[in-house]
């Protein structure tokens, strides 16, 4: 298996529930879950945590998983449209990232859309930050709404957990790594799973670009251009 070449699969599959590593991070995971199939005993959920621990990746998920139970959706961040913010019955599942980034004019759009998700009950609303709700540079009132309901902190996976993590990316990519691939990148390139699933992407492409296997030697090539400033191109 580790002569095999990389093949060009395609883009990675999408964010989902069942690609998602928990470690320690059960209770959100399954709090996305059930609001994400209907369940709406609890409507508001923040998730916050360090770039790369997960909460986009859930965000989408969820979003993912309400549409596979007939309910329609609506994703938001700092860069949409202001008219995206207005309140909208037939949408139940609201997502929100990177709050931190909003300007003055959203986060205004962002609480009197809060209010209106709170007085309709078939609505709910996921958001995701780099800081508990009351560290935000936001206004007071948008600050509140955030912390109205579940207030989730993920937790960085351990070495035993990202190794695991970075096996599903490997398997889903259809690709064929040797075993030492995984353990050097754990201890080679930086640890936060949004870039080692972006070093492992990268690495597929700079094997196809030099017809070569997913092996050690491999790896170190690619890490070497990438300290020289050299992504593998030439």
């Amino acid at each position: 298996m580790t002569g095999q070449l990389a093949l060009d699969l395609g883009p990675p599959p999408p964010p989902s529930f069942e690609n998602f590593v928990p470690g320690a991070n059960g209770e959100a995971c399954d709090a996305l879950r059930r609001i994400a199939g209907g369940d709406r005993r609890d409507r508001f959920v923040y998730l916050w945590g360090t770039p790369g621990s997960g909460r986009s990746h859930l965000l989408q998920a969820a979003r993912r998983a309400a549409g596979g139970h007939g309910q329609v959706s609506r994703a938001l961040c700092p860069l949409a449209a202001l008219d995206a913010f207005g309140f909208d019955p037939a949408v139940r599942l609201w997502t929100l990232d990177d709050c931190d980034g909003l300007d003055a004019t959203r986060q205004q759009a962002g609480f009197h859309l809060f209010n209106a998700i709170q007085a309709n009950p078939r609505a709910a609303l996921l958001a995701g930050g780099s800081a508990p709700p009351a560290a935000l540079p936001l206004s007071p009132e948008l600050r509140t709404r955030l912390g109205w309901g579940l207030v989730l902190q993920l937790q960085p996976l351990n070495d035993a957990e990202r190794a695991e993590a970075l096996w599903r990316t490997v398997n889903e990519r259809g690709l064929a790594a040797s075993p030492d691939v995984i353990d050097y990148l754990l201890t080679h390139a930086r640890r936060d799973m949004g870039s080692l699933r972006a070093t492992i992407d990268a690495l597929d492409r700079f094997a196809l670009q030099r017809k070569r296997a997913l092996t050690l030697p491999l790896l170190r090539e690619f890490l070497q251009l990438q300290l020289a400033g050299d992504p593998g191109e030439r």
